[in-house]
């Protein structure tokens, strides 16, 4: 039985709580000589819709979360499961071909050991998902008739359902927070791992990185994870190249159409330049691999530079400048056309100029606003990584030669990850102090720009 079953059966529950209750509600108001009740009477649905579905729900997630792991235990108590391996992926491939046919997501089987098993899954799959199912109508029944019958003319439904939006508000804000705080405690756990077995100095300072996911373990590895090649070409693509590109074009467009477009060539040209932003990154790196970096090596080599490759710096920075315009537009946008226009009038009626008038008072009135765009397009340009896997390489290089191939923390996260190290090896380890340091340099990057906002917001306020 499918997981969602039981879902839309308790989200079924909570339709028919609310029309029963909406119904009493309307038979409460005629039967009052005034018609008044204590609340509206789609207060009074919403609190007994709330009290079927929500347990119902509940226990539906709980339940999809701890079924597996009951179904296995009912099919491993079976004797046809004697014969399995006792460990490692063999079995794992067994006992995912044998649920696999007996949810019906497969037709044949390979392996000869997994048909015993398809029957006791099946068994299992039906009883557990019976079991799941009853429970979360009955659940459902239980509370939607526990609120129906305390529906009074006189009952403050409003009071109630009010307090339960808020508290399904806390609990959303609670996930959140607490989502940030199990990703950087994950990520602090593995890099104390890390740097027991790397001195943070020689990761932090060090300058050759080459770390070998498959060589054993053993002392004296720290001259191999210097990071400051993949810091360096981090902020040299990310950064320097992108935020060239990026700031210019993205402040002028900006003032562009909120000063000197006509409204009808803004209406075309604003959603036209935020498709940008919508475009998927891999077509982005594919942009720049098959058409920006040849294109950047042939200049070059007509220039008359030589050894010019077609992985380098300067074509994953173009294109992933290219691709933060929108970022840097669309704030800088909005910061000038929320500047109040008596400051635009005030300055041509003192006799400037429409370019002297935003030169010296729409774009330091906006600058907040503007910082504020610059300092996100560059979070989101540390963390690209399609762009610079596809079009800059993967050598860690310190160089400023644009021309250069380079690689980023970001793209070295997944390349480490997805290799074939252990999870307790220094290079797999490695990925995740790279993750903290990138998570710091970017919360610090938040923090600078929440500072110049609020310095120059109070000096234009």
């Amino acid at each position: 039985m499918s997981p969602v079953i039981p879902i839309l059966f308790a989200l079924g529950l909570g339709l028919g709580g609310w029309l029963a209750a909406r119904a009493r509600a309307d038979g409460f108001r005629r039967s009052l000589p005034k018609g008044r009740l204590a609340a509206l009477p789609h207060h009074y649905g919403w609190y007994v819709a709330l009290w079927a579905a929500v347990p119902a729900l509940l226990f539906a997630g709980i339940w999809s979360a701890i079924s597996p792991d009951l179904v296995l235990a009912h099919v491993l108590a079976d004797p046809a499961a004697a014969k399995l391996p006792a460990f490692g992926f063999q079995r794992e491939t067994i006992l995912a071909e044998a649920r696999a046919l007996a949810e019906g997501t497969m037709k044949i089987g390979f392996n000869p050991l997994s048909r015993p098993l398809v029957a006791p899954y099946r068994e299992a799959l039906n009883e557990f998902g019976t079991i799941g199912l009853v429970v979360t109508i009955l659940l459902g029944l239980a509370g939607g008739g526990f609120a129906f019958f305390r529906l009074k003319p006189d009952f403050a439904a409003r009071g109630r359902v009010e307090r339960a939006t808020m508290a399904g508000l806390l609990v959303a804000s609670l996930v959140a927070i607490f989502t940030t705080f199990g990703i950087l405690a994950s990520l602090a756990f593995e890099t104390l791992r890390f740097f027991n077995l790397v001195n943070p100095l020689d990761f932090l300072f060090g300058t050759n990185w080459s770390p070998d996911p498959m060589s054993a373990p053993q002392s004296g590895i720290e001259h191999n994870y210097g990071a400051v090649p993949l810091f360096w070409g981090t902020v040299y693509i990310g950064v320097v190249i992108a935020m060239i590109v990026a700031i210019p074009l993205g402040l002028m467009s900006a003032i562009y159409l909120t000063q000197y477009a006509t409204p009808r060539v803004r209406r075309w040209m604003k959603p036209l330049l935020e498709i940008l932003a919508g475009v998927p990154t891999v077509v982005y790196g594919y942009f720049a691999a098959l058409t920006v970096a040849p294109l950047v090596r042939d200049v070059a080599q007509a220039i008359g530079i030589s050894g010019a490759s077609s992985e380098s710096a300067l074509a994953a920075g173009l294109v992933m400048g290219i691709m933060i315009i929108p970022l840097v537009s669309s704030m800088a946008d909005d910061s000038i056309a929320a500047v109040p226009q008596a400051m635009r009038d005030g300055s041509l009626a003192l006799g400037a100029t429409k370019s002297e008038t935003i030169r010296r008072v729409l774009v330091p009135a906006a600058l907040p606003g503007i910082v504020a765009g610059i300092m996100l397009a560059v979070s989101r340009a540390i963390g690209e990584t399609m762009i610079v896997v596809m079009a800059a390489g993967r050598t860690a290089r310190l160089s400023a030669d644009p021309l250069d191939g380079m690689t980023t923390v970001t793209a070295q996260i997944v390349a480490l990850l997805t290799s074939e190290g252990t999870p307790d090896h220094p290079a797999t380890l490695s990925a995740y102090a790279l993750g903290f340091v990138l998570f710091i340099v970017t919360l610090a990057l938040n923090f600078a720009a929440l500072r110049v906002v609020k310095r120059f917001r109070e000096a234009y306020e």
